[in-house]
Protein backbone atom coordinates (compact mmCIF):
# COMPACT_ATOMS: atom_id res chain seq x y z
CA UNK A 1 0.00 0.00 0.00
CA UNK A 2 1.01 3.57 -0.68
CA UNK A 3 1.76 6.28 1.89
CA UNK A 4 -1.11 8.06 3.62
CA UNK A 5 0.33 11.26 2.14
CA UNK A 6 -1.09 10.12 -1.19
CA UNK A 7 -4.50 9.42 0.33
CA UNK A 8 -4.81 12.68 2.26
CA UNK A 9 -4.06 15.24 -0.46
CA UNK A 10 -4.45 18.93 0.27
CA UNK A 11 -5.90 20.97 -2.58
CA UNK A 12 -8.88 22.79 -3.98
CA UNK A 13 -12.32 21.40 -4.82
CA UNK A 14 -14.74 20.58 -6.14
CA UNK A 15 -13.37 17.22 -7.35
CA UNK A 16 -10.14 15.36 -6.72
CA UNK A 17 -10.54 13.22 -9.86
CA UNK A 18 -12.05 15.91 -12.11
CA UNK A 19 -10.27 19.04 -10.88
CA UNK A 20 -7.22 18.27 -8.75
CA UNK A 21 -5.90 15.38 -10.87
CA UNK A 22 -6.37 17.04 -14.29
CA UNK A 23 -4.81 20.26 -12.95
CA UNK A 24 -1.69 18.38 -11.88
CA UNK A 25 -1.54 16.57 -15.23
CA UNK A 26 -1.91 19.87 -17.10
CA UNK A 27 0.91 21.44 -15.09
CA UNK A 28 3.27 18.57 -15.87
CA UNK A 29 2.44 18.63 -19.59
CA UNK A 30 2.84 22.41 -19.75
CA UNK A 31 6.25 22.23 -18.08
CA UNK A 32 7.33 19.57 -20.58
CA UNK A 33 6.03 21.63 -23.55
CA UNK A 34 6.76 25.18 -22.46
CA UNK A 35 7.57 26.31 -26.02
CA UNK A 36 4.27 25.09 -27.48
CA UNK A 37 2.00 27.65 -29.12
CA UNK A 38 -1.15 25.64 -28.52
CA UNK A 39 -2.20 22.74 -26.30
CA UNK A 40 -5.28 20.65 -27.08
CA UNK A 41 -6.80 18.63 -24.25
CA UNK A 42 -9.34 15.92 -25.06
CA UNK A 43 -11.52 14.73 -22.18
CA UNK A 44 -13.03 11.24 -22.35
CA UNK A 45 -15.76 9.31 -20.56
CA UNK A 46 -16.71 10.55 -17.12
CA UNK A 47 -14.32 13.50 -17.30
CA UNK A 48 -16.13 14.78 -20.38
CA UNK A 49 -19.62 13.88 -19.16
CA UNK A 50 -19.37 15.85 -15.92
CA UNK A 51 -16.32 18.00 -16.59
CA UNK A 52 -18.17 21.29 -16.99
CA UNK A 53 -20.02 20.86 -13.72
CA UNK A 54 -16.80 19.87 -11.99
CA UNK A 55 -14.95 22.87 -13.51
CA UNK A 56 -12.46 20.56 -15.21
CA UNK A 57 -12.05 22.79 -18.27
CA UNK A 58 -11.57 25.93 -16.20
CA UNK A 59 -8.98 24.25 -14.00
CA UNK A 60 -6.98 23.00 -17.00
CA UNK A 61 -7.13 26.29 -18.90
CA UNK A 62 -6.03 28.22 -15.81
CA UNK A 63 -2.95 26.00 -15.56
CA UNK A 64 -2.11 26.03 -19.29
CA UNK A 65 -2.29 29.85 -19.59
CA UNK A 66 -0.75 31.86 -21.20
CA UNK A 67 -0.42 29.10 -23.82
CA UNK A 68 -3.53 28.86 -26.02
CA UNK A 69 -5.65 25.92 -24.85
CA UNK A 70 -8.50 24.10 -26.58
CA UNK A 71 -10.75 21.60 -24.77
CA UNK A 72 -12.42 18.78 -26.73
CA UNK A 73 -15.23 16.78 -25.12
CA UNK A 74 -15.71 13.04 -25.83
CA UNK A 75 -18.25 11.83 -23.21
CA UNK A 76 -19.31 8.84 -25.29
CA UNK A 77 -15.76 7.52 -25.70
CA UNK A 78 -13.99 5.62 -22.91
CA UNK A 79 -10.28 4.87 -23.00
CA UNK A 80 -9.01 1.48 -21.92
CA UNK A 81 -7.49 2.03 -18.48
CA UNK A 82 -10.02 4.15 -16.59
CA UNK A 83 -13.24 6.16 -17.21
CA UNK A 84 -11.38 9.41 -16.45
CA UNK A 85 -9.10 9.75 -19.46
CA UNK A 86 -7.32 12.82 -20.87
CA UNK A 87 -5.19 13.28 -23.97
CA UNK A 88 -2.77 16.22 -24.14
CA UNK A 89 -1.39 17.37 -27.50
CA UNK A 90 1.05 20.23 -28.04
CA UNK A 91 1.51 22.12 -31.34
CA UNK A 92 4.03 24.60 -32.71
CA UNK A 93 3.28 27.88 -34.53
CA UNK A 94 2.68 25.94 -37.80
CA UNK A 95 0.18 23.60 -36.12
CA UNK A 96 2.60 20.68 -36.28
CA UNK A 97 2.12 18.13 -33.52
CA UNK A 98 5.04 18.26 -31.08
CA UNK A 99 4.05 15.91 -28.32
CA UNK A 100 1.13 13.73 -27.22
CA UNK A 101 0.36 12.12 -23.89
CA UNK A 102 -2.55 10.13 -22.42
CA UNK A 103 -3.17 10.24 -18.69
CA UNK A 104 -5.87 8.91 -16.38
CA UNK A 105 -7.19 10.60 -13.26
CA UNK A 106 -7.82 7.49 -11.19
CA UNK A 107 -9.38 8.99 -8.04
CA UNK A 108 -8.34 10.99 -5.02
CA UNK A 109 -6.14 13.24 -7.17
CA UNK A 110 -3.87 10.37 -8.26
CA UNK A 111 -2.69 10.02 -11.88
CA UNK A 112 -1.63 7.14 -14.12
CA UNK A 113 0.18 7.80 -17.40
CA UNK A 114 -0.38 5.43 -20.30
CA UNK A 115 2.69 3.36 -21.02
CA UNK A 116 4.33 4.42 -17.77
CA UNK A 117 6.11 1.71 -15.83
CA UNK A 118 4.99 2.34 -12.28
CA UNK A 119 7.82 2.40 -9.79
CA UNK A 120 5.82 1.44 -6.74
CA UNK A 121 7.08 1.60 -3.19
CA UNK A 122 5.03 -0.43 -0.75
CA UNK A 123 5.02 1.21 2.66
CA UNK A 124 3.19 -1.63 4.40
CA UNK A 125 4.06 -5.32 4.77
CA UNK A 126 0.38 -6.29 5.03
CA UNK A 127 -2.37 -5.20 2.65
CA UNK A 128 -5.38 -6.97 4.17
CA UNK A 129 -7.21 -5.96 7.34
CA UNK A 130 -7.15 -9.48 8.78
CA UNK A 131 -3.37 -9.69 8.33
CA UNK A 132 -2.96 -6.37 10.08
CA UNK A 133 -5.23 -7.42 12.95
CA UNK A 134 -3.27 -10.64 13.40
CA UNK A 135 -0.02 -8.65 13.53
CA UNK A 136 -1.47 -6.14 16.00
CA UNK A 137 -2.84 -8.88 18.26
CA UNK A 138 0.52 -10.68 18.35
CA UNK A 139 2.54 -7.49 18.90
CA UNK A 140 0.08 -5.73 21.19
CA UNK A 141 0.10 -2.71 18.91
CA UNK A 142 -2.80 -0.56 17.71
CA UNK A 143 -3.70 0.35 14.14
CA UNK A 144 -2.16 3.79 14.42
CA UNK A 145 1.10 2.31 15.73
CA UNK A 146 1.19 -0.03 12.73
CA UNK A 147 0.84 3.01 10.47
CA UNK A 148 3.57 5.06 12.10
CA UNK A 149 6.10 2.23 12.23
CA UNK A 150 5.81 1.80 8.43
CA UNK A 151 5.49 5.38 7.18
CA UNK A 152 8.13 8.08 6.70
CA UNK A 153 9.38 9.80 9.85
CA UNK A 154 7.52 13.03 9.10
CA UNK A 155 4.02 11.54 8.81
CA UNK A 156 2.91 13.04 12.13
CA UNK A 157 3.88 16.50 10.88
CA UNK A 158 2.00 15.94 7.66
CA UNK A 159 -1.13 14.71 9.46
CA UNK A 160 -0.93 17.76 11.73
CA UNK A 161 -1.09 19.92 8.62
CA UNK A 162 -3.98 17.80 7.31
CA UNK A 163 -5.89 18.37 10.54
CA UNK A 164 -5.29 22.11 10.38
CA UNK A 165 -6.67 22.28 6.82
CA UNK A 166 -9.69 20.19 7.86
CA UNK A 167 -10.41 22.45 10.84
CA UNK A 168 -10.06 25.58 8.76
CA UNK A 169 -12.48 24.22 6.15
CA UNK A 170 -15.08 23.51 8.85
CA UNK A 171 -14.66 26.93 10.42
CA UNK A 172 -14.80 28.80 7.10
CA UNK A 173 -17.87 26.88 6.02
CA UNK A 174 -19.73 27.55 9.27
CA UNK A 175 -19.70 31.31 8.86
CA UNK A 176 -20.42 31.60 5.14
CA UNK A 177 -23.87 32.08 3.68
CA UNK A 178 -25.24 32.52 0.17
CA UNK A 179 -25.68 30.50 -3.00
CA UNK A 180 -23.13 28.02 -4.31
CA UNK A 181 -21.84 28.56 -7.86
CA UNK A 182 -22.97 26.41 -10.77
CA UNK A 183 -26.46 27.53 -11.64
CA UNK A 184 -28.57 25.23 -9.46
CA UNK A 185 -29.35 28.01 -7.00
CA UNK A 186 -28.35 25.77 -4.09
CA UNK A 187 -27.99 27.74 -0.86
CA UNK A 188 -25.44 26.92 1.81
CA UNK A 189 -26.95 25.22 4.89
CA UNK A 190 -24.08 24.80 7.36
CA UNK A 191 -24.49 28.22 9.01
CA UNK A 192 -28.22 27.69 9.64
CA UNK A 193 -27.77 24.10 10.86
CA UNK A 194 -25.08 25.25 13.28
CA UNK A 195 -27.20 28.11 14.61
CA UNK A 196 -30.29 25.93 15.05
CA UNK A 197 -28.31 23.22 16.81
CA UNK A 198 -27.05 25.73 19.37
CA UNK A 199 -30.60 26.46 20.54
CA UNK A 200 -32.02 22.94 20.30
CA UNK A 201 -32.45 20.43 23.08
CA UNK A 202 -29.59 18.19 24.15
CA UNK A 203 -31.03 15.14 22.39
CA UNK A 204 -30.63 16.85 19.00
CA UNK A 205 -27.18 18.35 19.43
CA UNK A 206 -25.03 15.42 18.34
CA UNK A 207 -26.81 15.00 15.02
CA UNK A 208 -27.09 18.74 14.46
CA UNK A 209 -23.43 19.45 14.99
CA UNK A 210 -22.34 16.46 12.90
CA UNK A 211 -24.55 17.67 10.05
CA UNK A 212 -23.34 21.27 10.36
CA UNK A 213 -19.62 20.44 10.47
CA UNK A 214 -19.83 18.01 7.56
CA UNK A 215 -21.96 20.36 5.47
CA UNK A 216 -19.49 23.17 6.13
CA UNK A 217 -16.62 21.26 4.48
CA UNK A 218 -18.73 19.83 1.65
CA UNK A 219 -19.99 23.33 0.81
CA UNK A 220 -16.46 24.73 0.90
CA UNK A 221 -15.44 21.99 -1.52
CA UNK A 222 -18.37 22.80 -3.83
CA UNK A 223 -17.17 26.41 -3.78
CA UNK A 224 -13.66 25.30 -4.90
CA UNK A 225 -12.28 25.90 -1.40
CA UNK A 226 -9.21 24.30 0.17
CA UNK A 227 -9.96 20.81 1.50
CA UNK A 228 -8.35 17.43 2.15
CA UNK A 229 -9.22 14.36 0.10
CA UNK A 230 -10.61 11.92 2.66
CA UNK A 231 -10.55 9.92 0.51
CA UNK A 232 -11.81 12.28 -2.24
CA UNK A 233 -12.95 15.89 -2.58
CA UNK A 234 -16.55 14.81 -3.10
CA UNK A 235 -16.50 12.98 0.25
CA UNK A 236 -14.22 15.44 2.03
CA UNK A 237 -16.78 16.53 4.64
CA UNK A 238 -17.33 13.19 6.40
CA UNK A 239 -14.11 12.58 8.33
CA UNK A 240 -13.49 16.27 9.22
CA UNK A 241 -17.10 16.55 10.40
CA UNK A 242 -16.59 13.60 12.74
CA UNK A 243 -13.19 14.69 14.02
CA UNK A 244 -14.24 18.30 14.59
CA UNK A 245 -17.30 17.17 16.55
CA UNK A 246 -15.36 14.74 18.76
CA UNK A 247 -12.54 17.24 19.21
CA UNK A 248 -15.03 19.67 20.76
CA UNK A 249 -17.33 17.18 22.47
CA UNK A 250 -14.58 15.13 24.13
CA UNK A 251 -12.00 17.90 24.52
CA UNK A 252 -9.46 15.81 22.64
CA UNK A 253 -5.76 16.51 22.44
CA UNK A 254 -4.25 17.11 19.00
CA UNK A 255 -2.12 13.98 19.21
CA UNK A 256 -5.29 11.90 19.69
CA UNK A 257 -6.70 13.40 16.50
CA UNK A 258 -3.47 12.62 14.63
CA UNK A 259 -3.64 8.99 15.75
CA UNK A 260 -7.27 8.81 14.63
CA UNK A 261 -6.29 10.23 11.23
CA UNK A 262 -3.68 7.48 10.95
CA UNK A 263 -6.24 4.75 11.64
CA UNK A 264 -8.84 6.30 9.35
CA UNK A 265 -6.17 6.61 6.66
CA UNK A 266 -5.27 2.95 7.03
CA UNK A 267 -8.90 2.01 6.40
CA UNK A 268 -9.08 4.30 3.36
CA UNK A 269 -5.79 2.97 2.05
CA UNK A 270 -7.02 -0.62 2.28
CA UNK A 271 -10.04 0.27 0.14
CA UNK A 272 -7.93 2.25 -2.30
CA UNK A 273 -5.38 -0.57 -2.65
CA UNK A 274 -7.80 -3.50 -2.86
CA UNK A 275 -10.74 -1.87 -4.66
CA UNK A 276 -11.22 1.78 -5.66
CA UNK A 277 -12.12 5.20 -4.26
CA UNK A 278 -13.09 6.56 -7.68
CA UNK A 279 -16.75 7.41 -8.26
CA UNK A 280 -16.18 7.09 -11.99
CA UNK A 281 -14.96 3.53 -11.51
CA UNK A 282 -17.16 2.06 -8.75
CA UNK A 283 -19.81 4.69 -8.03
CA UNK A 284 -20.29 6.75 -4.89
CA UNK A 285 -19.86 3.69 -2.68
CA UNK A 286 -16.14 4.09 -3.32
CA UNK A 287 -16.19 7.72 -2.16
CA UNK A 288 -18.90 8.24 0.46
CA UNK A 289 -18.83 4.58 1.49
CA UNK A 290 -15.10 4.71 2.14
CA UNK A 291 -15.35 8.07 3.90
CA UNK A 292 -18.09 6.68 6.17
CA UNK A 293 -15.91 3.67 6.93
CA UNK A 294 -12.90 5.87 7.73
CA UNK A 295 -14.92 8.16 10.01
CA UNK A 296 -16.48 5.19 11.83
CA UNK A 297 -13.05 3.69 12.50
CA UNK A 298 -11.67 7.02 13.76
CA UNK A 299 -14.64 7.59 16.07
CA UNK A 300 -14.46 4.07 17.50
CA UNK A 301 -10.77 4.48 18.31
CA UNK A 302 -11.31 7.89 19.90
CA UNK A 303 -14.10 6.47 22.06
CA UNK A 304 -11.86 3.69 23.36
CA UNK A 305 -12.74 0.80 21.05
CA UNK A 306 -10.60 -2.30 20.54
CA UNK A 307 -9.03 -3.09 17.18
CA UNK A 308 -11.81 -5.64 16.52
CA UNK A 309 -14.45 -3.02 17.31
CA UNK A 310 -12.67 -0.52 15.06
CA UNK A 311 -12.65 -3.05 12.23
CA UNK A 312 -16.33 -3.82 12.87
CA UNK A 313 -17.26 -0.13 12.68
CA UNK A 314 -15.28 0.27 9.45
CA UNK A 315 -17.01 -2.78 7.99
CA UNK A 316 -20.45 -1.45 8.91
CA UNK A 317 -19.69 1.95 7.39
CA UNK A 318 -18.77 0.44 4.03
CA UNK A 319 -21.25 -2.46 3.95
CA UNK A 320 -24.32 -0.26 4.29
CA UNK A 321 -23.22 1.98 1.44
CA UNK A 322 -22.81 -0.91 -1.02
CA UNK A 323 -24.32 -0.10 -4.40
CA UNK A 324 -24.44 3.66 -3.84
CA UNK A 325 -24.49 5.29 -7.27
CA UNK A 326 -22.76 8.45 -8.43
CA UNK A 327 -25.29 10.58 -10.32
CA UNK A 328 -24.52 14.27 -9.65
CA UNK A 329 -27.12 16.68 -11.02
CA UNK A 330 -25.63 18.80 -13.83
CA UNK A 331 -22.24 17.25 -13.05
CA UNK A 332 -21.88 19.51 -10.00
CA UNK A 333 -20.51 18.23 -6.70
CA UNK A 334 -23.64 19.52 -4.97
CA UNK A 335 -26.78 17.39 -5.33
CA UNK A 336 -26.80 14.75 -3.88
CA UNK A 337 -23.13 14.99 -2.90
CA UNK A 338 -23.31 17.61 -0.14
CA UNK A 339 -26.20 15.99 1.73
CA UNK A 340 -24.55 12.60 1.35
CA UNK A 341 -21.58 13.88 3.35
CA UNK A 342 -23.93 14.90 6.18
CA UNK A 343 -25.84 11.61 6.22
CA UNK A 344 -22.61 9.61 5.98
CA UNK A 345 -21.09 11.24 9.07
CA UNK A 346 -24.28 10.48 11.01
CA UNK A 347 -24.13 6.88 9.75
CA UNK A 348 -20.47 6.68 10.75
CA UNK A 349 -21.33 7.70 14.30
CA UNK A 350 -24.08 5.08 14.40
CA UNK A 351 -21.62 2.46 13.13
CA UNK A 352 -19.11 3.42 15.81
CA UNK A 353 -21.67 3.26 18.62
CA UNK A 354 -23.11 -0.03 17.31
CA UNK A 355 -19.62 -1.58 17.23
CA UNK A 356 -18.78 -0.27 20.71
CA UNK A 357 -21.89 -1.97 22.14
CA UNK A 358 -20.57 -5.26 20.75
CA UNK A 359 -17.50 -7.24 21.75
CA UNK A 360 -16.18 -6.86 18.20
CA UNK A 361 -17.35 -10.28 17.06
CA UNK A 362 -19.27 -10.22 13.79
CA UNK A 363 -19.96 -12.35 10.74
CA UNK A 364 -18.85 -10.30 7.70
CA UNK A 365 -15.24 -9.10 7.65
CA UNK A 366 -14.01 -5.75 6.35
CA UNK A 367 -11.84 -7.39 3.68
CA UNK A 368 -14.86 -9.25 2.33
CA UNK A 369 -16.92 -6.07 2.04
CA UNK A 370 -14.08 -4.36 0.18
CA UNK A 371 -14.01 -7.19 -2.37
CA UNK A 372 -17.79 -7.06 -2.72
CA UNK A 373 -17.70 -3.30 -3.19
CA UNK A 374 -15.17 -3.65 -5.99
CA UNK A 375 -17.27 -6.27 -7.77
CA UNK A 376 -20.46 -4.28 -7.22
CA UNK A 377 -18.76 -1.25 -8.73
CA UNK A 378 -17.83 -3.21 -11.83
CA UNK A 379 -21.40 -4.51 -12.14
CA UNK A 380 -23.04 -1.06 -11.86
CA UNK A 381 -23.87 0.34 -15.33
CA UNK A 382 -21.65 3.22 -16.41
CA UNK A 383 -24.53 5.72 -16.44
CA UNK A 384 -24.55 5.48 -12.63
CA UNK A 385 -20.82 6.15 -12.29
CA UNK A 386 -20.23 9.91 -12.46
CA UNK A 387 -21.58 10.47 -15.94
CA UNK A 388 -24.71 12.47 -14.98
CA UNK A 389 -26.81 10.59 -17.54
CA UNK A 390 -28.70 8.36 -15.09
CA UNK A 391 -30.43 8.40 -11.73
CA UNK A 392 -31.09 11.77 -10.11
CA UNK A 393 -29.25 13.63 -12.85
CA UNK A 394 -31.50 12.12 -15.53
CA UNK A 395 -34.67 12.82 -13.54
CA UNK A 396 -33.63 16.43 -13.04
CA UNK A 397 -32.94 16.90 -16.75
CA UNK A 398 -36.37 15.44 -17.59
CA UNK A 399 -38.01 17.94 -15.26
CA UNK A 400 -36.12 20.83 -16.80
CA UNK A 401 -37.07 19.74 -20.31
CA UNK A 402 -40.70 19.57 -19.26
CA UNK A 403 -40.51 23.13 -18.00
Amino acid sequence: MDSLKNLYRIGYGPSSSHTMGPSNAALRFKEENIDAKKIVVTLYGSLAATGKGHLTDRAIIAIIEPIDCEIIWRPEEFLSHHPNGLKFQSYDEKQNLINEEIVYSIGGGALHYEGEIISYKSFYPYNQMEEIIEYCQKSGKSFWEYVFENEDYDLADYLTKVWQVMKQAVERGLIKEGVLPGGLGLARKAYQYHRKTQIMGKQYKQSGYLYAFSLAVAEENANAGKVVTAPTCGSSGVLPGMLYFLHQDMNLREDEIIKALATAGLVGNLVKHNASISGAEVGCQGEIGTACSMAAAAATQLMGGSIRQIEYAAEIGLEHNLGLTCDPICGLVQIPCIERNAFAVRSAMSAAIFALFSDGTHFVKFDEVVRVMKQTGHDIPSLYKETSVGGLALEFSKRNRAL
